[in-house]
């Protein structure tokens, strides 16, 4: 199976376009407005890695985009003043967050839990699903 850039790219845009929104407009119930941002942004993050590192197996891909969103996450309990300046920025704000919550390890979960999915399906409806543990031929 070839994994190609475009795919990831496809999904990656209007992921993040409805990311962002999703902190702008209310076209979602409350319930799940409260949570989307969060969730989108590790299916980001998976979807970048994917973009980034083509050969990487699946599984691999995964565990580094949680633990780089867990540990974005857990960045949030340190308040330097530093660190402060660069969260009131625009990106800075979007990247790093401002404060810590539990919640939001949940919701990195399900967004990359996500993004398994969705390469797993787009694996599958090629019938070519390497090992989860195997290198994906570029």
């Amino acid at each position: 199976m070839r994994r190609k850039r475009s795919h990831y790219l496809l999904i990656l845009i209007p992921v993040i376009g409805i990311g962002l929104a999703s902190r702008k407009m209310a076209f979602f119930p409350p319930f799940l407005a409260a949570y989307t941002g969060d969730t989108l942004w590790a299916l980001m993050v998976y979807l970048l890695l994917g973009v980034l590192r083509l050969a990487a197996p699946i599984r691999q891909q995964a565990w580094i985009a949680l633990a780089f969103s867990f540990g974005i996450e857990f960045s949030q309990l340190v308040q330097a003043d530093w660190l402060n300046a660069i969260r009131h920025t625009t990106l800075g704000g979007l990247v790093l967050g401002f404060g810590f919550l539990w919640s939001d390890l949940i919701c990195y979960t399900v967004g990359i839990l996500m993004g398994v999915a969705l390469e797993w399906s787009w694996l599958l409806k090629r019938k070519t699903l390497p090992n989860a543990d195997q290198p994906v031929q570029r």
